[in-house]
């Protein structure tokens, strides 16, 4: 199964890897199945009044256009529903893959699609199971958080690219921030720190980032460190 990672900015040289430094820090909480249901709300209610723009333009600054944004996180939840229902070891047995030519409703039908199955997934995890992902085995508490940091970040990819604005509840944007990037900081904005944490733009006086890694395991197992990518 191909690596569920997201697709980093086309121009390398748009950012810089900062030292972080002593900023103020904060903890986090759990991300659960109903986030992933309203992440793919979001996405959907956001990109609904689009349908009739190009979506073969490109989505922000990456090397993809809408549509394939759209698609890849169609991909990443139901690879992340296999991942976690499959255990720690990685299935690479199955060719998963959203076609990014759909169309454009077709494509958000798809989200909140599989962000129901991976809902269901999460909601249904045994205490303590794991899943293999590349930054390490996650809890259902990490997937669902994955899953919300794929959808809200890649809907912003993709409202960047068709001109549309999109902000997200604060709330679920604080959420995901401080279970999957448990250094982000805490003094800003949440969905600009989200923003910020994903290598998508500057935040205050940090440059854009260009390397950055998720911490999907159980929050008490953090050591306090920034994850490195």
């Amino acid at each position: 199964m191909p690596a569920s990672s997201s697709p980093e900015p086309a121009d390398p040289s748009a950012c810089r890897n900062p030292a972080d430094g002593d900023r103020g820090w904060g903890y986090g909480g759990a991300v659960d199945a109903d986030d992933v249901r309203l992440a793919a709300a979001a996405c959907r209610s956001a990109l609904s009044p689009t349908l009739e723009l190009d979506w073969t333009v490109s989505a922000g600054d990456l090397n993809l256009a809408v549509c394939e944004v759209v698609a890849h996180i169609g991909d990443t939840l139901l690879w992340y529903a296999a991942d976690l229902a499959a255990g720690p070891v990685e299935l690479s047995t199955m060719d998963l893959r959203v076609r990014p030519a759909t169309p454009p409703s077709r494509l958000l039908d798809t989200v909140v699609a599989h962000a129901a199955v991976l809902t269901a997934v999460v909601a249904s995890a045994a205490p303590g199971a794991r899943g293999w992902h590349p930054a390490g085995p996650a809890d259902a508490s990490g997937f669902a958080a994955m899953a919300c940091d794929e959808i809200l970040v890649h809907t912003a990819d993709a409202a960047t690219g068709l001109g549309r604005p999109f902000v997200p509840d604060p709330a679920l944007a604080a959420g995901v921030l401080h279970r999957l990037l448990p250094r982000g900081p805490e003094d800003e904005d949440p969905w600009a720190a989200l923003l910020w944490c994903n290598g998508r733009t500057a935040l205050g006086d940090l440059p854009r980032r260009c390397v950055w890694r998720w911490h999907c395991a159980p929050l008490d197992e953090w050591d306090g460190r920034q994850p490195v990518g």
